[in-house]
Parts: C-alpha cells; structure tokens; sequence
C-alpha cells in the first residue's frame, strides 16, 4: 500500500527525449561517456518492440546479480508499468550493453517467492527503488535475465 502521494513524473515526452539522448550519448562516446545517472550504474538494453516489432535501445538501472542480470520495471513508482516492461514480456531475448561489454540474456518475470531476497539487491544497485515501491500500489516485477545457451 502506498505510503504518501506519489511525485508527478515528468510528461511521457522529457522521459523519452532524455532516454534517447543518454543512449545517443554512450553509443558516439563507444561507451566512454553516460554509464550512470546521477551516480548510479545503467546498462542499454536492446529489446524488441511488443507492438512495433522495431529493435529500441533503453538506458536502465544496472543490477548485476551473480550471472544475471536484474530489471525492475518501477517507473518511478508510477501506478502502471513501463512501457519496456511489455517488450520485454512479449520478447524476452534481450542484449544487455554495460561498460562496452554485452550480453545475450533470456529475461524472466521473478517469482513472488524470489523477490523477497531480491529487492535488497536491487535497493544496494540503486536506493530510490525502495521509495518507489513506498509510493506506488502497484508489485513493481523485477526481471531475471539469465545468459542464453
């Protein structure tokens, strides 16, 4: 149950010109230049569109655990989930490009018996994600991508 009013996000568009713009940025740099943001790791995930069917790249929160790889779809604590989250649950085969090194994972949604040991993992990654789940009604999935046979 949410907790205090959730912050107002900013308009669907800033969100989509920043996430183009920082994917722009490390991919001219050849990865050199926007591997964090605001101090904090981020990997490009290429995935393929639920709707478009297009390849698109998004730059978001890194979490190394072990040999995977996880993805919280939290959107800030938004009521719904991102609109990632449903590339990824139609298309689970995904690249993960982090520091210039990239990954061919296969993303699967975590069990309810897994996240319990999970979200500290993800809090140590990147702190905000535990006042995003404060903030919002919604079980906010984390996504396990394992490496590919």
């Amino acid at each position: 149950m949410a907790n205090e009013a959730p912050e107002k996000l900013p308009p669907r568009w800033v969100m989509k010109l920043m996430s183009r713009t920082h994917t722009l940025l490390n991919r001219i740099t050849g990865g050199r230049v926007a591997n964090t943001f605001g101090g904090d790791e981020v990997c490009f995930v290429k995935m393929t569109g639920a709707k478009s069917g297009r390849k698109i790249t998004m730059p978001l929160m890194y979490v190394p655990h072990g040999e995977t790889v996880l993805l919280v779809a939290s959107q800030g604590g938004a009521p719904r989930n991102p609109v990632w989250y449903y590339n990824i649950a139609k298309n689970p085969d995904i690249e993960v490009r982090h520091r210039g090194k990239t990954m061919k994972l296969r993303a699967r949604l975590a069990t309810p018996e897994e996240k319990p040991a999970l979200w500290p993992v993800c809090d140590a990654a990147y702190a905000p994600f535990a006042d995003y789940r404060a903030r919002t009604d919604r079980d906010i999935p984390i996504f396990v991508c394992e490496p590919r046979g």
